[in-house]
């Protein structure tokens, strides 16, 4: 298995994974309204492939908690044929340590806290994901030391980046 940077040839294969491990209709959840019109952060997005092809994929992106910047992982996803490997913990942890080499200081995420806390994840309280999100599963986890003290409030599509020229 090799780790490798998402590309754009890999878009619409990584796609057809989400979709074979989400229930339908998963891109009418909240979360993917923070995504819309809004390009991820391709140095983070990462896929392992084996010798039939992909076997999971991580992907994260930019926004704004009360306007500050920070991460959001996810979708993640396994093949089916791969569950149970240790490959969605292993891109996790591969992909945190680039996010933390990269300068990234907070990263959140809408998901189980029993799995994610084994990465260090804990419940972001204070931090408002779009409705109908349960805040129970709002998680965060602090690159930096410290880097979600005072952090709350919305949590909003990143703000585009100014081109200087």
């Amino acid at each position: 298995m090799q780790i490798t940077q998402e590309t754009p040839a890999d878009w619409w294969e990584v796609e057809a994974l989400f979709d074979l491990c989400f229930a339908p209709g998963r891109e009418a959840l909240s979360s993917y309204r923070l995504r819309d019109d809004v390009p991820p952060v391709a140095a983070l997005c990462l896929t392992l492939r084996d010798e039939n092809g992909l076997a999971a994929a991580i992907r994260y992106w930019p926004v704004q908690v009360g306007g500050r910047d920070a991460l959001l992982l996810g979708p993640i996803a396994v093949h089916p044929t791969h569950q149970g490997e240790g490959l969605g913990g292993w891109l996790i942890r591969e992909s945190l340590a680039r996010a933390r080499a990269g300068g990234w200081a907070r990263v959140l995420l809408v998901g189980d806290a029993p799995y994610y806390s084994r990465f260090g994840f804990a419940l972001c309280e204070g931090v408002e994901m779009p409705p109908p999100t349960n805040p129970a599963r709002v998680l965060g986890l602090a690159l930096v030391p410290g880097a979600w003290d005072g952090v709350g409030g919305a949590v909003t599509k990143a703000v585009p980046q100014e081109v200087s020229g």
